[in-house]
């Protein structure tokens, strides 16, 4: 395979790393689980797993893709000891990435079609449901956000992923923004601050805390090597722990101006915060056709959303290229079509799960392929695959170890990890991982 590629810029690593974390999580999967869970106590809680557990894991995941100067499915066998079997993570990964992508493709699909039906005037009649039902829309914008994410890719690091990415990601701020001014100017704009952003100390569960550090790691993209192929990318003239700072703000920042923007609208317009995955779709559908120039502020706000759905495509479909294209040798445009083939396969599952195949149910009733492919990842795979990077990266003994990480991630300008925060990272960290993931699997609702 040819030497591997650059990115050209800090900026276009911290947009595209960013721009893997900052997505569908962020603006559909965050506010509703924070209407779910009680507003402020749930975002605090957030907060408290994206600093104490997130922001360590995501240094250290920085530190192996850097260090191997490879993919996730490579990485192990070049910093793992002699006969030591941690590579085999770098297979889960993949797999992970695979999971992910085959729900997340038909989401981003389901944005694309709400955009166009504003864009074109033909917002009146949306409905998430009927939406779902249709098997020609659901494979129809799936297949064509497949498409565009490896079409991108298809050309180099530099001038396709990178490029597109900084611009996406730039806009993607801009129009947050002005969104959230605009909500923030509506009637109900105090009683939905006062519910996203104040605490309820008597709603914080373990259910609460184990859904914040799930939903951490899903928007971060942990635990899968989403972040270490990003870490393979760069140099050594910044350190990984303030990159990784600046990365897990700007993700946050997007979150927390994404319930902003819907929990004033969801008070003003009464429509119930806890209605769940419908919030982003029918209730802002709602709210738009209600509000004066409806028609443009649902166009913008739905646009934004493409954004962030296919900024986050982008960088996991960089991540699985990667991985095959180091284990086949084949070239980028050659990975990148048998790539497609493979993931639109895997993604018609979810696509058809709410009609074709919508009397496949395997958890709870109304249950679907989506909620199957969830569970392997955001349940699953993301906190195991954590765990195992903490473990590896923090034991000589038996992984790479503390002296190594130590040394790799404050190579660099920039904020250093410190030898007093090893207690943190080598013991707090795992065991509370490990203690929310059980938590999780027990009280996980199995129908």
């Amino acid at each position: 395979m040819e030497k591997r590629e650059r990115l050209s810029s800090r900026l276009g690593f911290i947009f595209l790393s960013a721009g893997c974390a900052i997505g569908v999580g962020n603006v559909w999967k965050f506010p509703w689980m924070a209407g779910q869970y009680g507003g402020g106590g749930f975002v605090a809680v957030y907060i408290i797993c994206l600093v104490l557990i997130g922001l360590p894991v995501m240094v250290m995941e920085f530190a192996l893709g850097r260090a191997s100067q490879a993919s996730p499915v490579k990485m192990y066998q070049k910093l793992e000891k002699p006969g030591q079997k941690w590579h085999l993570h770098g297979y889960l990964a993949l797999l992970g990435n695979i999971c992910l992508m085959s729900f997340y493709t038909t989401v981003a699909g389901w944005l694309v079609y709400y955009f166009v039906s504003f864009l074109t005037g033909n917002s009146a009649d949306l409905s998430f449901g009927s939406m779902i039902s249709k098997p020609v829309v659901n494979m129809g914008y799936m297949i064509v956000v497949v498409i565009i994410g490896f079409l991108v890719l298809s050309f180099k690091l530099q001038g396709g992923l990178e490029r597109i990415t900084k611009y996406i990601m730039s806009a993607l701020l801009v129009l947050l923004l002005v969104l959230a001014i605009n909500s923030c100017t509506m009637d109900g704009a105090k009683e939905g601050l006062t519910f996203y952003l104040l605490p309820d100390l008597s709603k914080i569960t373990p259910n609460v805390i184990v859904a914040a550090m799930n939903q951490a790691f899903f928007t971060l993209s942990l635990g899968i090597g989403s972040m270490a192929i990003f870490g393979s990318y760069i140099g050594k003239d910044r350190s990984l722990l303030g990159e990784s700072v600046n990365i897990i703000i700007l993700d946050t920042s997007v979150a927390i101006i994404a319930g902003l923007i819907i929990f004033p609208a969801c008070f003003t317009y009464g429509v119930e915060v806890n209605s769940g995955p419908n919030l982003l779709f029918d209730t802002m559908a709602t709210v738009f056709n209600n509000l004066a120039g409806g028609r443009l502020w649902g166009t913008v706000f739905f646009l934004f959303m493409v954004f962030a759905a296919m900024s986050t495509v982008f960088a996991v479909f960089e991540n699985i290229l990667a991985c095959v294209r180091e284990l086949t040798g084949w070239s980028r445009p050659k990975g990148c079509i048998i790539c497609a083939i493979g993931l639109i396969i895997t993604s018609t599952t979810t696509a058809l799960g709410y009609n074709v195949w919508s009397g496949f149910q395997p958890f709870a009733p109304g249950s679907a392929w989506l909620d199957v492919w969830d569970f392997i990842v955001n349940n699953n795979l993301l906190p195991i695959g954590s765990f195992i990077i903490v473990l590896f990266c923090c034991n000589k003994r038996f992984g790479w170890g503390w002296d190594n990480l130590l040394a790799e991630a404050n190579t660099g300008k920039g904020l250093k990890v410190k030898n007093w925060m090893k207690p943190l990272f080598a013991y707090i960290v795992p065991a509370v991982i490990i203690v929310l993931y059980i938590v999780g699997l027990i009280n996980y609702n199995w129908g």
